[in-house]
């Protein structure tokens, strides 16, 4: 359940008690703060560092549920955010997501994570190469954390703009326009594109927040003032991802629009030839038919020329249907 629990006093690492109901008194005392991780716990499991630190109820409810979109949320003894990291795997076009809950309040940082993808082993690395940003408190763990999914949602935009612009070339290839299953390449990938949406567009508000910025700027308990100008570089960075996404959405449904609009103009050319076609069959077989009615008395039966001059007739209206529709586009 505990990937990794210590101590940091001014930036610097020392590794916490074994026993989590000295963690926090110890770094409190030592004017640091403590910062466990956990991944997927159980209720039970949960249920100690839920005592210890005093979580509010209903934010141990949704990490342990996990589901949840991304937000923010301020109780009486802590701050709650939610972050969803995504993984895109371009073998597959499939967008899959995780979740990151992170607790932070008076001297402790608790982070619970659901799913395979974004360990946060590198994040806790970097932090601690970093004594300077790490001496900022609990707070640092949350912008570390925030900047680093912030910052693969930038990779993962940038896989799926790669992405497009291949599946863009297949539509608009000169000789077939698509094959059969492009249409359903396009719609599985604007399903990726939105599951994607789902992570980035949600996450806007509590960045805002966090950076002080517009009117939802004020004043959040358990941050320090201090890192509001980073915050407002992963709020910017989140600002250009969402802009990305809401142009891969558009690009996407454009796409799907013209491979739809070429499909309908090839199938206008196939009719246009299949009744070409059949014009030119219906006129030998009107005259055929004509002459296989058999009635006694028809014109030129038993004229010796009949039969060549019949075919002769069929043959110069076919050359003339031909010119006519090859003229016209039809063939």
């Amino acid at each position: 359940m505990i990937v990794d629990c210590a101590i940091y006093r001014h930036g610097h690492r020392t590794e916490g008690p074994e026993d989590l109901s000295d963690a926090l008194e110890e770094a409190r005392a030592a004017g640091g703060f403590v910062w466990i991780g956990l991944h997927e716990p159980s209720e039970r499991e949960f249920d100690l560092v839920t005592r210890e630190f005093g979580l509010h109820p209903l934010a141990v409810e949704d990490a342990l549920k996990a589901h949840q979109r991304p937000k923010l949320e301020v109780y009486d003894d802590s701050l709650f955010l939610v972050l969803k990291p995504v993984v895109y795997e371009p073998e597959s076009d499939t967008v899959s997501s995780g979740e990151i809950m992170i607790f932070i309040g008076d001297g402790f940082a608790v982070t619970v994570r659901h799913g395979e993808g974004s360990p946060l082993a590198a994040v806790r690395h970097r932090l601690e190469a970093e004594p300077e940003l790490l001496d900022k408190g609990p707070t640092s763990v949350l912008y570390a954390i925030s900047d680093a999914v912030v910052d693969h949602y930038l990779e993962v935009a940038t896989e799926l703009q790669t992405d497009l612009e291949e599946l863009e070339a297949e539509v608009f290839q000169p000789e077939t326009g698509g094959s059969r299953n492009t249409a359903s390449r396009i719609y599985t990938f604007k399903r990726q594109v939105l599951a994607f949406r789902r992570a980035t567009g949600p996450l806007a508000v509590p960045m805002t927040r966090l950076a002080g910025v517009g009117q939802l700027g004020g004043e959040v308990p358990f941050v320090n003032e201090k890192a509001r100008p980073f915050f407002r570089d992963v709020s910017d960075h989140l600002m250009r991802v969402n802009e990305s996404v809401d142009g891969l959405d558009r690009l996407v449904s454009d796409i799907l629009s013209a491979h739809l609009a070429q499909m309908s103009v090839r199938q206008n050319d196939d009719m246009r030839k299949i009744s070409a076609w059949a014009a030119m069959a219906a006129v030998p077989t009107m005259i055929a038919g004509i002459y296989g009615m058999n009635f006694e008395h028809m014109p030129e039966l038993h004229w010796l020329w009949a039969y060549p001059v019949v075919i002769a007739v069929m043959a110069v209206l076919e050359v003339l249907l031909y010119r006519l529709f090859k003229r016209r586009g039809w063939l």
